[in-house]
């Protein structure tokens, strides 16, 4: 990958982050319910991705963007058990009980805020209800905040069949950790680290932030090089979008600590140069992956899938999603459920589906999801292969899109192939603009909606 700092500045501009097409903002309120539900339910032999997203957190970052509860009451969590346990047997009941669950995995919030108790009776709910593998070649992951669990409870989870891990890191520098209010020492993710490999998990996880305040290159050198030291599998690197007047949290962020984008630009650019060099594959966007890790070895196979939990190699399942805020996709059918734990409880408790909106992808949106997720995932897009899926001639079908394709041709982003089928590949000064490239082929983009910046 190469770094153009002049592309970087003309093409850092807002955009999707395309875990789906239609992305989010699309999905409608008003759509009949009973439509999503019929979609649901349609046949199909697809093996199964369970996602469950747990709200609680005990304490507040003060960057978070997420769907969440703060509250320090951990008996919240066993309330929350019953609703998730409840939404199960709903759910189950859509599904043909045979069908594998390669992909288990939990989100948040804090997934962790539940007691392993908890977790214990839901997995085991879960068991009665889906095909959870249990000769640990599923994907069966969770998020956790290093403050909020401890080497008995890592034990535990492994014992209940999880075998990923993704911790959230943000930055090991004291001073920027105690501005966002998350301090966890590098001592404490040390000993996590030990005890997760005594354990045999076979794939772990650091979340990292860049564009916090009092960040800059000499600190996050510093931090990279611990997390290097500590020697995840994966490792994301998030840029931080400071929006307060959506997320109110961050009005306790000091704007005038936050770097400025020079700086953001440089550290990212460290990460790049960095991890890269310490033999970690750039998988896309703010991903990195060991070579042996399976993520690495799909995207060099181009089997390389991606959907809402970023990049996976599990895209080929009808993914199911439970608790407040989370979307199912099953088949060309999205369903999000209530954002509000209060409408959320409401629906569950009278024996519905929380589903506050939703969306069925018609034909052109399924076409463009495939020329999208194809570029975003695996840099290259063989038209032959939407042709012959689609009955179209991909000239003709994206004759306006392809001017705008000329153009970044132009700029050395972008390589076009000509011939019986035409080939687009994305130039190694392209990959970090891989987000500008897909948003060519997206009919729904607006200024209305607030998405982050590409880079």
């Amino acid at each position: 990958m190469l770094w153009n700092t002049q592309l970087i500045h003309k093409y850092n501009i807002s955009g999707p982050r395309y875990t789906s097409y239609p992305t989010a903002p699309q999905f409608d309120a008003n759509i009949s319910k009973l439509s999503l539900i019929e979609n649901m339910l349609l046949p199909s032999n697809k093996p199964l991705s369970l996602y469950f997203h747990v709200p609680y957190c005990a304490k507040l970052c003060y960057y978070c963007a997420c769907n969440k509860v703060i509250t320090s009451d951990y008996q919240k969590g066993d309330e929350y058990l019953e609703l998730l346990i409840e939404e199960v047997r709903l759910k189950s009941l859509m599904v043909n009980e045979d069908r594998e669950v390669q992909q288990l995995h939990f989100g948040g919030g804090t997934p962790t805020f539940l007691s392993i108790q908890a977790f214990t009776k839901l997995i085991d709910y879960i068991k009665q209800h889906f095909n959870l593998l249990d000769d640990d070649i599923g994907e069966y992951s969770i998020e956790v905040d290093p403050r909020e669990i401890n080497c008995e409870k890592l034990a535990a989870l492994r014992n209940l069949g999880f075998n990923r891990l993704s911790f959230g890191i943000q930055d090991f520098n004291k001073r920027v950790q105690t501005t966002i209010n998350r301090i966890q020492s590098y001592q404490l993710i040390d000993d996590l680290m030990t005890a997760s490999r005594e354990l045999s998990y076979q794939s772990i996880n650091f979340d990292l932030i860049y564009g916090l305040p009092y960040q800059t290159v000499e600190t996050f050198t510093e931090t990279l090089d611990q997390v290097i030291t500590l020697d995840p599998d994966r490792i994301s690197v998030f840029n931080y979008a400071h929006i307060p007047r959506r997320f109110a949290s961050q009005k306790l962020i000091p704007e005038e600590q936050l770097p400025d984008g020079d700086t953001k630009l440089a550290i990212l650019k460290l990460c790049i140069d960095k991890l890269t060099d310490a033999g970690y594959q750039y998988i896309g966007m703010d991903h990195f992956a060991k070579p042996t890790d399976s993520l690495a070895l799909a995207q060099n196979q181009g089997e390389l899938k991606r959907n809402f939990q970023g990049y996976t190699t599990h895209a080929n399942c009808d993914l199911l999603a439970f608790g407040t805020s989370a979307i199912s996709q099953i088949g060309h059918t999205y369903v999000q459920n209530h954002t509000a734990t209060k409408d959320y409880r409401k629906s569950i408790e009278s024996g519905q589906l929380a589903i506050m909106k939703g969306y069925v992808s018609n034909r052109d949106d399924q076409i463009r999801h495939n020329v999208i997720m194809s570029l975003i995932c695996n840099f290259e897009l063989n038209t032959r292969e939407v042709e012959s899926e689609f009955d179209i001639v991909f000239k003709n079908y994206f004759k306006n899109e392809l001017t705008e394709l000329l153009k970044l041709e132009k700029d050395g982003i972008i390589e076009l192939t000509t011939g019986p089928h035409l080939i687009i590949r994305v130039t190694d000064s392209g990959r970090l603009l891989i987000r500008c490239i897909c948003m060519t082929f997206d009919k729904y983009l607006n200024n209305v909606i607030s998405y982050s910046k590409v880079i």
